[in-house]
C-alpha cells in the first residue's frame, strides 16, 4: 500500500501480472490527477478504468457493461474552429488500445458486453432533456460518465494504453430513475469484479 497525497494505491498480483489499484475519484479533475499519479509513480503497461455509467441507448439495460471503444467530452465547446466535444489542439475522440478492446469483448461474462462510445462530462444526468441533448450531439453514444474521457486524455498525452469498462447503473429518462440507480448497487460490485477478473486472465 502506497499513499500519495490523499490517494491510496494498493499493489498486488493477479496470476503472473502485477496490478496496482486506486480510486480515481469523481469527476474529470480528480480522475485525471489520479491517472497521472498512477502513471508517474508506477509506470504501468496500461491503465484500465472500471466504474459505472448511465445508459443513453435503448440497446442497453441496467447491469450491462459498455467497453469504451472510444471516449468524448459531452460538455466541451471551444468555438467554431473545433468540433463539439473537442479541446483545442486535442483529438475529438480518444481511442481505446485496440488489443485491450478486442480482449475485453472476448471474455466470458454473465451480462451483456457492448463496445462503443462513452461520453464524459461533469454532470450526473437525471432527466430526459439532458439525455436527448447528449444523444443528439453524439448519436452513437452508449453511456455517460464523469471520468472516462479525462483519463483517456491523460493516457493519450502520456502514451499509455487505456481502456474503460462501465457498468450501466441507470437509464436516464425512465420513471423513478434515482431509485433505479440506488438499487443497482446491490449487485454491481460483484458483477464488475467478475468481468474484470476474466479480462485480466485473458491479457
Amino acid at each position: 500500500e502506497t499513499c500519495i497525497g490523499d490517494r491510496v494505491f494498493v499493489q498486488g498480483r493477479s496470476g503472473t501480472k502485477t496490478v496496482v489499484l486506486a480510486k480515481s475519484g469523481i469527476g474529470k479533475v480528480c480522475s485525471a490527477l489520479g491517472t497521472l499519479e498512477m502513471i508517474r509513480n508506477f509506470v504501468p503497461d496500461a491503465v484500465i478504468n472500471t466504474g459505472v455509467a448511465g445508459g443513453i441507448d435503448r440497446c442497453l439495460g441496467v447491469m450491462d457493461i459498455v467497453v469504451g471503444e472510444r471516449t468524448v467530452y459531452h460538455d466541451v465547446w471551444c468555438g467554431g474552429e473545433n468540433a463539439y466535444g473537442q479541446i483545442q489542439g486535442m483529438p475529438v475522440y480518444y481511442e481505446a488500445d485496440p488489443h485491450l478492446y478486442r480482449t475485453a469483448l472476448s471474455v466470458p461474462a454473465p451480462v451483456n458486453l457492448t463496445g462503443g462510445l462513452i461520453c464524459t462530462g461533469d454532470r450526473f444526468i437525471t432527466d430526459r432533456t439532458e439525455l436527448e441533448t447528449i444523444k443528439n450531439k453524439f448519436p452513437e453514444g452508449l453511456a455517460v460518465d464523469m471520468e472516462s474521457c479525462s483519463m483517456a486524455q491523460v493516457c493519450y498525452l502520456e502514451k499509455v494504453p487505456f481502456l474503460s469498462f462501465r457498468v450501466i447503473s441507470d437509464t436516464p429518462g425512465v420513471e423513478k430513475h434515482e431509485l433505479q440507480y440506488r438499487h443497482f448497487w446491490t449487485a454491481a460490485p460483484q458483477e464488475s469484479f467478475e468481468v474484470f477478473r476474466e479480462f485480466l486472465k485473458a491479457l
